[in-house]
């Protein structure tokens, strides 16, 4: 990834990578689940925590890393899943399935997950038979004729913990990359009289994320699926494919979203929202009826209350809009509460931040706020309250008071005509 950040914590859809492998097993919930870390791992530890971690201190192949959770998996006798941190898009349901098989009455020692991509190259190829999955063959060890098969190993396994760890520890690495191969049981099984079985699944759910080419197709898959979803579930968007959601985005029925509209994580719109295009949404939540935008972006800690309208260029930011005020352009409020049908005019802003300190400001209900103010925060506009356009606010306001600053005007008649009389010949010379 040429990234200081460990591959499985790059964002997909707003969660680490490995987050998403995690949820995809939480559904089937596992008696035990150790993720198997590198000698630099201290911080995917702490983004898997409370779940226990083991550390491959060498890097010396997949078979070796799985023997690293020998200690966490003790005494288990059941299905063992091997999942891999950075292939985030396995559906649970296929992983229900490969523990199906595993514990069918067959009773085969392990199930590997296999699929079928359009270029094959670089894949392990899964050798089967008559009686199931004979072997996995590394590319680099493969045969011409290995190599022209087409269904592949993903890596991904169900295994018969009762003697899972028996198997690794006969696992050698006489292989062209000298490493301990997980693939190895498969015929260290076979030699033991075991089945080994295989289920299939497309190539998509089994995209790996090696480089950042990788991360970007992840993303589209997860984009799809996601928008996919907001749509079957009664969610219009106008333009699909510009909708950006995050894996936790919650979008009630009837929800209308324009053009270009990124979801960041933590939001929810419920039932009735209509966002219009270029908008930009992280942690917030936007209530029933409410309208949002074009060009709108509600920051962390926003609370857009029922039919509140924010208009184009308006940016909230831990903030509360109660029902049915309007914010409709050119604004900024933070750290503020906009109280039920106020009007915030264009061109408003609270100064909630002295270089130092946030400060809160409150605005009544029915308050109206005329164009191009600044709020000093800490302030209160009361109930009903009006401020004159043009105005530097510093002190409270009380309920239905009208408060306004601004120097006074000074009209000069006919003051243009001299002027330019005066500047006329100095122009010609």
């Amino acid at each position: 990834m040429r990234s200081a950040l460990p591959k499985v914590l790059h964002p997909l859809a707003g969660r680490p990578l490995i987050g998403h492998v995690l949820a995809a097993l939480a559904p089937l919930a596992p008696a035990r689940t150790v993720v198997v870390v590198g000698p630099e791992g201290a911080a995917v530890e702490q983004a898997v925590a409370p779940l226990p971690t083991a550390t491959q201190a060498e890097r010396l192949g997949t078979a070796h890393a799985v023997l690293q959770a020998r200690e966490v998996l003790a005494g288990f006798t059941g299905t063992v899943l091997v999942l891999y941190g950075d292939t985030p898009l396995v559906p649970t349901e296929t992983l229900a399935r490969l523990v199906a098989a595993r514990e069918a009455s067959t009773n085969p020692a392990a199930v590997v997950l296999g699929f079928r991509p359009r270029n094959p190259t670089g894949y392990g190829r899964l050798v089967t038979g008559p009686d199931g999955l004979d072997a996995i063959v590394e590319e680099k060890d493969a045969s011409p004729e290995q190599k022209a098969l087409t269904l592949c190993n993903s890596g991904v396994m169900a295994l018969d913990g009762a003697i899972l760890f028996s198997l690794l520890d006969q696992v050698g690495n006489a292989n062209a990359k000298g490493e301990y191969y997980l693939t190895d049981v498969v015929a260290l099984a076979r030699a033991r009289g075991r089945r080994v079985d295989v289920i299939e699944s497309c190539p998509e759910d089994l995209l790996g994320v090696n480089d950042r080419a990788d991360l970007a197709a992840a993303e589209a898959v997860v984009q799809t699926r996601l928008r996919r979803a907001a749509m079957a579930a009664g969610v219009t968007l106008t333009a699909p494919e510009t909708v950006f959601l995050s894996w936790d985005t919650q979008l009630g029925p009837d929800v209308s979203i324009g053009p270009f509209v990124t979801f960041g994580p933590g939001v929810t719109l419920e039932a009735g929202v209509t966002v219009k295009g270029f908008c930009h949404f992280e942690n917030c939540t936007v209530a029933t009826g409410a309208i949002v935008g074009p060009y709108a972006r509600l920051r962390p800690g926003a609370r857009v209350a029922e039919n509140a309208h924010i208009g184009n260029f308006v940016e909230i930011k831990n903030a509360t809009v109660e029902a049915g005020a309007k914010v409709n352009h050119l604004t900024y409020i933070g750290d503020a509460r906009v109280g039920a049908k106020a009007n915030v005019g264009a061109g408003t802003i609270t100064c909630n931040y002295d270089g130092f300190s946030k400060y809160h400001t409150d605005i009544g209900a029915g308050a109206f706020i005329g164009s191009n103010t600044a709020l000093v925060a800490p302030v209160r506009i009361g109930d009903g309250a009006m401020i004159g356009a043009g105005s530097t606010i510093t002190a409270d306001v009380p309920d239905g008071a009208l408060a306004l600053t601004r120097a006074p005007q000074d009209t000069r008649p006919g003051w243009v005509a001299k002027f330019v009389a005066r500047l006329r010949p100095a122009r010609k010379s």
